[in-house]
């Protein structure tokens, strides 16, 4: 068992229920974190904890273990004259807002009005269960 403050290196590829790949450390370095600092959601930790150096294994993250449920809270409207005079807003887009303690929180535009524009700052992937091929790599 790896244990709270041990770091970890490791090799991960992550799809979606439906197959879709949406992020891998294949070509890259493997992704290292330190054990019990909440650094990759909790489910991603819990299925690495009983890994040894080498092992291969294959994990589902149900969303309430990853990203968390969409929540229609953090879908909010502006009007257009809160924006800066030059950002041409466009769906899709990713602008940071910034938080309460002045942290930046990513957002993504989802509708663009003449007199409004609609922000979603759920992540990408709150609400969808998350499926990733693992192998641990070091444990240092």
């Amino acid at each position: 068992m790896i244990e709270d403050g041990q770091k970890v290196k490791i090799h991960y590829t992550g799809t979606l229920d439906d197959g879709t790949q949406f992020d891998s450390s294949v070509g890259r370095d493997p992704l290292e974190f330190e054990m019990g600092a909440g650094m990759v959601i909790p489910g991603f930790e819990k299925g690495v904890a009983d890994m040894e150096v080498g092992g291969k294994k294959n994990i589902h993250i149900p969303a309430e273990e990853a990203y968390g449920e969409r929540r229609e809270e953090l879908i909010m409207q502006f009007e257009r004259s809160q924006l800066p005079d030059d950002l041409d807003p466009q769906v899709g887009m990713g602008l940071h807002m910034q938080g309460p303690q002045g942290q930046p929180i990513p957002v993504t535009v989802t509708e663009v009005g003449d007199e409004s524009i609609t922000i979603d700052a759920n992540h990408q992937l709150a609400g969808m269960n998350l499926n990733f091929e693992l192998e641990l790599v070091a444990i240092v």
